[in-house]
């Protein structure tokens, strides 16, 4: 090789440093897998559920990790990038997970990755289109959905087609999200903790209609939150400016090829705000479950 350099010193200048080792595990019979190091689930402890900021893609030390230090109780990671309510309903492990928990921490993950009356997502990978249901198929005759592999790009296509038929579809995954979040409440025996971890509050129904559709999590509205407080113990509200969203980016640690994806996602500094929130919600709840 020029100038004697080896294969992985080549990568190295054309990539950056390695990216981080999330040590990907599985928990029980499920065919899910989560980032490590695996938990023990024989003393005390706290589940994370959510979507890629609760799997913290790029950052050394996640959110359930960062509470575990704060709080001093283990904290079990269940993030998946693009993850829906039914990740979580849909697989035995996972429900006999929430019901065994001191207490559980949902992200508020957004509407579009889940089954609903006009269309059916994987049940593992919920950003991902499998097919439209027969209502959907008499709603929109004049759309060909085998060219749709991901729930965004097919609810962009229906939005650009017809923005008064695409509100039936967005109010119909608004219903099916709540009816979700509820079940996934049900399932738990400790305290829930609901998490909105984003770049923005959550907005007026009126919002919903005209959604930016890159924007997460995606067509849920503070309304939609307040109907899930009777509930769970708590709500908590990370807003992440776009100062601390930056400097956070900064830190991540991915490969240079990797950048463009880093850039999208909210940054160390947000994760450590997060936590801040979560351990002041979490301690005395799940000091209390444990007298």
């Amino acid at each position: 090789m020029a100038g004697g350099k080896k294969w992985w010193e080549t990568m190295y200048d054309r990539h950056g440093p390695a990216a981080l080792d999330y040590m990907m595990c599985r928990y029980g019979t499920s065919k899910l897998l989560f980032r490590g190091p695996r938990r023990r689930l024989n003393s005390p402890h706290v589940l994370f559920m959510g979507g890629i900021e609760i799997f913290g893609k790029y950052a050394a030390h996640p959110l359930p990790m960062l509470v575990e230090d704060a709080i001093g109780l283990t904290c079990v990671n269940l993030g998946a990038a693009n993850a829906g309510p039914e990740l979580y309903l849909s697989d035995t492990t996972m429900q006999a997970m929430a019901a065994r928990a001191d207490a559980t921490v949902v992200q508020i993950m957004g509407a579009q990755n889940l089954s609903n009356r006009y269309y059916v997502v994987h049940p593992r990978r919920n950003d991902r289109f499998l097919h439209p249901s027969t209502m959907m198929e008499t709603v929109f005759r004049d759309v060909d959905f085998t060219q749709f592999h991901f729930t965004r790009h097919l609810l962009q296509a229906l939005q650009n087609r017809s923005q008064d038929r695409f509100e039936l579809v967005r109010a119909e995954l608004q219903d099916a999200w709540l009816a979700r979040m509820k079940a996934l409440i049900e399932v738990t025996t400790g305290p829930v903790v609901l998490h909105w971890f984003a770049d923005h509050p959550p907005g007026d129904d009126e919002d919903a209609d005209n959604a930016d559709l890159n924007r997460d999590p995606l067509f849920v509205t503070r309304s939609m939150l307040e109907t899930l407080r009777p509930l769970v113990s708590k709500i908590v509200e990370t807003v992440v400016t776009p100062e601390v969203r930056q400097r956070g980016i900064d830190r991540l640690d991915h490969t240079q090829i990797e950048a463009p994806a880093a850039g999208r996602l909210l940054g160390v500094e947000a994760h450590e705000l997060a936590s801040i929130d979560i351990a002041r919600a979490l301690a005395p709840l799940v000091q209390r479950n444990r007298m």
